[in-house]
Parts: C-alpha cells; structure tokens; sequence
C-alpha cells in the first residue's frame, strides 16, 4: 500500500516514563512465546500442509554509546513452513520468501492477506467493499506452493515496536528502515537454520523502496538472493510526486489517467474502444507531443498550446479549459475530483475502478480514497480476528495495519536521496544486479493504480543503469486492477502464473 509522501518528519517529545514503558513493552513482547499452529490448504486436486509461527524477533541496532545490548525493536513475523504428514521440508533445497508492504508505515498484511499466505479475504472482483462480517478463507492460490513464507512487520507497524526514541527516529528512515530488516532478516536465517535455502524478497508499493535497498544491502551481509518480487513500483519517488517544478509526474501519470477515464466512459473516438486503446494512445501522445511541450513552458506558442490542451482533454476525459486552467499539468488530486464531478463522484488513487461519493457541497478536496476505504475497514478486522483468533496471538496491543507513527515521523531524505528532494533506490537494485549474477528481478503494476502508475514503473525500470544483457534478468508483467490487483480474481490468478513462469524461466 502507498500514501502520498510527507518530507516533513513531525518531532516528537517523549518523557522518562515514556522511555521506560517503550523499553518494557519491547521487553515484554520478546518474551511472548511464539503461536504455533498447523493449517492445511487445498491447491487443485493436493493437499498441502503446514505449520504456521507467529512470534517476535529482536533487532540490536548499536544505537548509541550508552546502549548495553538491549534489543532496539522488536519485529512481529509471521512464518508459514511447508510439511508433509508433519515434517517439515528439506530446508536446505526449499526456497524462502520474506514479504513486506510499505507506506511507509503498512503492515504485510495485504500481501499477507491478499495473496500469498494460505488465507486470505475475498474482495469483489471490482475493487468495492464487501459487506460483514470479515474473515479470512482457505487461499488456494498461496504462494506456499513455490516457497515458504515470512511476512514482516516493519518497526511500528502490525505489533513490532522500538525501544527508544533513537531506535525509532534512526528505524523511521530510508537507511534506518532497510539495517532494521536486513538484520531481522539475518536473525531469521539463523534461528530457523535457513541460510541453505534459496532466498527471495517480495515488496508492495514502498515495499519496493525497500526491496531495491534491501536486494544490495543484503549482499554486504553476505545474503546473496535468488530473487526480487516488486508489487506497484514506487523506487523514484521523483517519477510519483507532483511537488514543485517536477513534471516527470505529469507525463507518466497520463497513461493511467487515459485507462481509468476510458474505464468510466468518459472518452470518445478511437481511445474509448478499450482500455489498451487509450493507454495506447495516451503514450504515443505523451513520447511525441507532451513532454516536449511541458519543457518548453511559456516558449510554447498560443495556438500550440491550445492543440496540446484540446488532444490531453480527449485523452483523459477532462475539459479542455480545464487542462489551460491548470497550465497544461493535471494533477493527481485534479483528476480524481475532476473525472466525474458531473456525476457527483470521486475516483480512487490505489484503485482508480472505485468511486465514491462527493459531498453535497461539492468540494474540490479529495479528502479520502475510496479505492483505499474499500480495503482497509475489511483487512484491519480480518488481520486482528485472525491473529487472536486463529492463530492465538497474545499480545493486548493494536494490530496497526497502517501506523500514522511511522507515516508522519518518516525521514525521507536519506541514502541516495541526500542532496536531492527525492528518495530513490533504483541505483541499489541495479547494483545488485550487476553484484550477483544470478538475481532475477519480477515486477508486476496494474493499470488502474494511480499511486504508482505501471508507466512511472516502465520509466523506472528503464533508467537503470544495465546493460541489455543484466537488464534481460528483469521481467514486467501487468494487471487489470490496480495497486493491490491481487484483489481482483483474474490477476490473483495472472500473478501466480506469471510467478510460476518466472521460477521455471
């Protein structure tokens, strides 16, 4: 999952007895045993077996001269190991998935939940909210056929906590976030005597921020991995954000606002027969005549201008005047209260198939996504009934399916972004490419997400910095959903497919 991006981290005091509950609460939960069950789950005619873990795992960070050697986080996991008539598999030849969304501040449970565990909560194929109650089902298209799973909770997200407020404020931060699971990651293979087994990382959204840091700072630690699942691609911010003078945003967001328009029936001509028409259209427009005129600005001539306003408007179903108005740059937030003003609604970010209602006054603010209320109201109360009920979960404290702790505090400008507004961590996934020859890379992106637009992810993808033959490691394959597209019958199906594929290439 993935929100609009804050730069601005809100300070936070905290006083001494403050401290002491931080340090007692992550004491406490280290101490809780982990929940251990056994699940079985239909796949075709096969029946497959499992136990499942859910437990906490301890992160020492060194934070501080004074630090005695205290945990400075405790990260919540949930483990799934095949077995046959309960016995585990060979380990050593068994591959091992470790899943996390992003945010920053998600909790796994959408990929959790959504795809690849043996539950999961049925959403209606288009993107709407289900009536209650909420509960998980058997998931017969779990990913626990190819590998064996373990989700993580990012600090301050689902139960995992900090210590401190140094642990916090260093865990809340592009480098600080990736050392925390890098090493959640190493306790892990160490506990579970896992290091012989074939490693992969799949993210969501800002999951794949951190997937891209991870792939090479798990190198440094000598984890060399098989394979990076990257979901909805946000690696450059810069291609996701329309802050300022940066009209990358404005070209690569016209593809998805095409498809989404031509989806609500907003457009005519030759772009309205399908949405691979408009997307179509919508590139070829953005590559010969739209981007040349954003760079000139004011250079660009009145009759010129008004071309470009009038072909953009028949394109993504706004009006002409309206495209002037705005200098030729439709906004994200533009189009979403824009579209279907007419009809009295809003369009969802995360999945631009949804709509919702605009107030009876009308407003111009988007002031809630109604592709994100779908979902969260039902995975919030599915994830806390599975781990208390199912799975016996002690802990009395929130399941936080999405922290605005770790939303609001997020420091951004870290690593590869320092000196730039921009966090991206492209550069770090093509180095490990060119690290480890053997590291595939499988990205999936939905044409109906307007959080991190399938174009925003081509452009990504191709400003690495590979040769065509590291770059043919790299495979780009698209849904039509949107940001979690797992939702939508046919492409939890596609997706699994195309894992498949991936796995035996």
């Amino acid at each position: 999952m993935s929100e609009t991006v804050d730069k601005t981290a809100t300070p936070v005091t905290t006083t001494d007895d403050e401290k002491k509950r931080m340090r007692d609460r992550v004491e406490a939960l280290l101490k809780l045993p982990p929940s251990v069950s056994t699940g079985s789950v239909s796949i075709g005619k096969k029946a497959l077996s499992y136990a499942v873990s859910a437990s906490f795992v301890p992160v020492v960070a060194n934070m501080s001269d004074t630090h005695k050697g205290e945990a400075d986080a405790a990260l919540f996991l949930t483990s799934y190991t095949q077995h046959i008539k309960g016995v585990p598999l060979d380990a050593a030849a068994r591959p091992l998935l470790f899943a996390f969304n992003g945010g920053p501040g998600s909790s796994s449970i959408w990929l959790h939940l959504g795809a690849l565990g043996p539950k999961r909560l049925v959403i209606p194929d288009d993107g709407s909210m289900p009536p209650p109650p909420y509960a998980v089902q058997d998931n017969p298209h779990t990913w626990l056929e190819h590998f064996d799973l373990v989700f993580i909770d990012p600090p301050h997200t689902g139960y995992s906590l900090t210590a401190s407020d140094a642990a916090r404020k260093k865990m809340l931060s592009v480098d600080g976030d990736v050392e925390a699971l890098a090493e959640c990651i190493r306790a892990y293979l160490t506990r579970a005597k896992r290091w012989g087994s074939p490693i992969y990382l799949a993210g969501e959204s800002y999951g794949t921020t951190r997937g891209a840091a991870l792939a090479d700072k798990l190198l440094d630690l000598g984890i060399a991995l098989a394979g990076v699942i990257l979901v909805s691609c946000a690696m450059d911010i810069q291609s996701l954000d329309f802050e300022g003078k940066n009209d990358l945003a404005y070209g690569l967001f016209v593809p998805g606002f095409a498809a989404t328009a031509q989806y609500h029936g907003k457009l005519n001509g030759p772009q309205a027969k399908s949405g691979a028409a408009a997307r179509s259209a919508a590139e070829e427009f953005v590559t010969t005549e739209y981007l040349t005129a954003l760079h000139l600005g004011a250079r660009l001539p009145t009759a010129r201008r008004k071309q470009i306003a009038q072909r953009l408007s028949e394109l993504i179903g706004l009006p002409t005047q309206l495209v002037l108005d705005n200098d030729l740059r439709v906004s994200d937030a533009t189009f979403f209260s824009e579209l279907l003003r007419d009809e009295g609604k809003i369009v969802g970010r995360l999945e631009s198939r949804v709509t919702g209602p605009l107030g009876a006054k009308k407003s111009r603010a988007w002031d809630f996504d109604p592709g994100l209320e779908a979902l969260l109201g039902p995975y919030t109360m599915a994830a806390n009934a599975y781990f208390q009920s199912a799975l016996g979960v002690a802990s009395d404290q929130k399941y936080a399916v999405f922290s605005e702790i770790a939303h609001k505090e997020w420091n951004w400008l870290q690593g590869e972004s320092k000196g730039n507004s921009y966090t991206s961590t492209s550069n770090s996934l093509a180095r490990a490419l060119r690290r480890n020859p053997h590291l595939r890379v499988l990205v999936a992106s939905g044409y109906y997400d307007l959080g991190t637009p399938y174009s925003a992810s081509d452009w990504s993808l191709a400003r690495l910095d590979l040769t065509p033959e590291v770059m043919a490691r790299i495979t780009h394959h698209y849904y039509e959903a949107g940001h979690m597209m797992y939702t939508r019958t046919g492409d939890l199906l596609k997706l699994k497919a195309d894992l498949k594929s991936w796995l035996q290439a």
